[in-house]
């Protein structure tokens, strides 16, 4: 987890953002929003919404009655309490990559649908990082494993070799009860899982300007047992958004409240996350551009937004159009993940490992971008300007023409300076073996799999959910 010691970025004006809001206010009063569930449409309309079909239309003081009892930030419990993470504030936490149906093969330079043994693969390598807090959900789509077991076994999966916060299933309100059955086993019962939020989930909506079924009734049962939700939208500019950046936010804006909206009458203090993983499309192409300029702008707006509201945000990650891990997924990947912290986003999905706009998980960016992470949390650390650190004494020591190599205020903190993972730091004179970047990655997440050993999982837990698991199927 990040705790930001620097002033976050705000992109807009106050008044460009008040702009954004009251538009958003518009269209939620007079074109509504579709909820294409009954039990969504009679919990809005019972308070104070009104509902004609399968659109609901929002008077603007209930929204902001709804908005302002979510939580501004709220705790997210791990079964190893010293990974437990705050969301919200001046903290950012990181989550891996979400969804990819394929996985890059690097020796061949082609890539290869997801199986579940990529799936704990990548949660050992999650498990393994400094940098990631949260795992679970879809890190990849385990296409080996039939869709009414899949959600559990990769729950099982991040339960058993990681003990790090966790993601439940979206899809649909069973699977959605099914994660929560198996959180209450592995956290001591459903009211610790209640009154410990041990889950979080994501939400997306359905642009523009809707909400599918599995994902309302997925929001409801959440919201009942009071696990954290991330409800973000899903807008592709020019498609199924406006083309211009501030009408596409306009109407992020008014699907994500609408969505708050129903969690928090279902059960008034649900944590909510105000979230995005929208993009820009190439209209040349008709692709996504999620590693552009200008979908790095519309996450820096959306954590602007969240903080308006008074809720955390989510947004941005290592993200990227390349195919392969190359320069172009180092640099936008870089821009992207450096700006949302930057911009005080509280939750960062995709996080690492992404290539091809959401489509493949690669190993070896996995491993470049959990370097980046690395990175990217030093530089939001300030360094301490003290009597010890203006190393006044040394300089005076040392004098004119001298060398630090050998002095004691060396010695003493030497070891404050960060130590890549994979990056180079050889001189060309001195290097044995040039390898570039994905190489070492490639190695890198080698060694770290055949080595990797899974935290302590208590063996009465294990079976429980083994048996759960294999009720299931």
């Amino acid at each position: 987890m990040i705790k930001r010691e620097i002033e976050h970025l705000d992109y807009l004006e106050q008044g460009e953002l008040e702009k954004i809001h009251q538009a958003a206010l518009t269209i939620l009063e007079k074109n509504g929003v579709e909820f294409h569930s009954q039990e969504a449409r009679d919990i809005l309309q019972k308070h104070g919404a009104k509902v004609e079909g399968e659109k609901v239309f929002f008077p603007p003081p209930v929204v902001m009655d709804m908005v302002g009892k979510a939580p501004a930030e709220f705790t997210l419990h791990a079964r190893n309490p010293e990974k437990t993470v705050t969301i919200g504030g001046n903290c950012t936490v990181h989550a891996p990559g979400y969804g990819s149906p394929y996985v890059m093969d690097y020796a061949n330079n082609t890539r290869r649908n997801a199986t579940y043994e990529d799936y704990v693969a990548f949660t050992k390598l999650a498990g393994n990082s400094k940098y990631i807090d949260v795992v679970g959900g879809v890190l990849v789509e385990p296409n080996d494993i039939a869709d009414r077991l899949r959600h559990a076994k990769m729950f099982q999966a991040a339960v058993k070799h990681t003990d790090k916060c966790l993601m439940g299933s979206a899809m649909g309100g069973q699977k959605a009860m099914e994660s929560i059955e198996m959180a209450a086993i592995v956290f001591g019962g459903m009211d610790t899982v209640k009154k410990n939020p041990a889950l979080i989930s994501l939400i997306n909506t359905n642009s523009p300007l809707q909400f599918d079924p599995r994902m309302l009734d997925a929001l409801m049962v959440y919201a009942r047992h009071n696990q954290p939700l991330i409800i973000a939208a899903l807008a592709m500019t020019g498609t199924t958004s406006p083309v211009t950046l501030a009408g596409s936010l306009v109407q992020q804006c008014a699907e994500i409240l609408s969505g708050i909206v129903l969690a928090q009458m279902v059960n008034p203090g649900t944590p909510v996350v105000f979230g995005s993983a929208s993009s820009i499309v190439d209209l040349r192409s008709g692709n996504l551009a999620i590693g552009s300029p200008e979908s790095v702008k519309m996450f820096s707006v959306i954590a602007q937004l969240a903080r308006f509201y008074g809720v955390p945000s989510r947004g941005g990650g290592s993200l990227t159009d390349a195919m392969i891990p190359d320069s172009q997924s180092g640099f936008e990947s870089m821009m992207v993940l450096m700006n949302s912290v930057l911009s005080g986003t509280n939750f960062i999905l995709h996080s690492v490992g992404l290539l091809e706009n959401y489509m493949t998980m690669s190993y070896e960016k996995f491993i470049a971008d959990d370097e980046m992470l690395g990175m990217v949390k030093s530089f939001t650390e300030r360094f301490p300007v003290s009597d010890e650190s203006l190393a006044l004494e040394a300089l005076l020591r040392v004098g004119s023409g001298g060398n630090f190599i050998a002095d004691m205020h060396t010695y003493e903190h030497m070891k404050e300076m960060r130590i890549p993972q994979i990056s180079s730091r050889q001189s060309f004179a001195g290097a044995t073996d040039l390898k570039n970047t994905p190489q070492r990655a490639h190695e890198y997440s080698n060694r770290v799999l055949s080595e990797y050993q899974s935290p302590e999982l208590d063996e009465n837990i294990e079976a429980e959910l083994d048996q759960y698991v294999a009720a299931l199927g």
